[in-house]
């Protein structure tokens, strides 16, 4: 895999709009640059939940289904210790004899995860899934490594720019809603702000919902 086609890759991911379509973008780059025939990207939730955003086949969601459920196999492995793991063969494979089963079950063979990390903690894990045996050598496990790299960066970036944009629409929807009690009860911005807040607390309300129910209805909470 060229220099160049890893540097075309960074500029589709950072190109991507949302998370959904950064990762959505790694699985496919993984199937053209990668001896797999499946693969899929699991992230972390702020609540510390696993969800699965992206993959190229249904049987990768079952697989990590699998992992989710029982907390057991490799994905957890490499969420855990932040490292790659690899199955070599379902078949002959003895750490997670349950999963193995049921992956080879499947038609999986192999399996290559490696974390999606960055400074701040670990995002997720992308898997790479074959229906042959032993199916990734060296230089596969080394492109893989880079293109992790990449999406790691990318996911991180989306989502913070994701978490920008809630906060300012946020901001918005409070001006707005502001701006609708200060012209109806003539009350100062410091004002308004307070009766919104109140609000808020007293409903156990976010306050950008609280905001949104006064410019919808023109009503505050209950």
């Amino acid at each position: 895999m060229s220099a160049d086609r890893f540097a075309q890759l960074a500029v589709e991911l950072h190109d991507s709009d949302g998370v959904d379509e950064t990762v959505q973008a790694v699985v496919e780059f993984a199937l053209q640059a990668l001896d797999c025939s499946h693969a899929g990207v699991a992230l972390v939730t702020r609540g510390g939940r696993l969800e699965i955003p992206a993959v190229t086949d249904p049987v990768v969601a079952d697989i990590y289904e699998l992992q989710i459920r029982c907390n057991t196999g490799p994905l957890a492995e490499s969420m855990r210790h932040r490292t790659t793991v690899a199955v070599g063969d379902t078949a002959a494979d003895e750490r997670w004899p349950d999963w193995s089963a049921q992956v080879l079950r499947l038609g999986v063979r192999s399996v290559f995860d490696v974390p999606l990390a960055t400074s701040a903690g670990t995002v997720g894990v992308l898997g790479l899934y074959s229906a042959q045996p032993n199916a990734f050598g060296p230089d596969d496990e080394a492109i893989a490594q880079i293109l992790a790299r990449h999406a790691s960066v990318a996911v991180a970036t989306a989502r913070h720019e994701e978490t920008m944009a809630v906060a300012i629409d946020a901001r918005k929807l409070v001006g707005q809603a502001m701006g609708i009690l200060m012209e109806r009860h003539d009350i100062d911005s410091d004002r308004a702000f307070a009766v919104l807040k109140r609000y808020s607390q007293d409903t156990n309300t976010k306050l950008r919902d609280v905001a949104q129910q006064l410019i919808d209805t023109r009503k505050l909470p209950g």
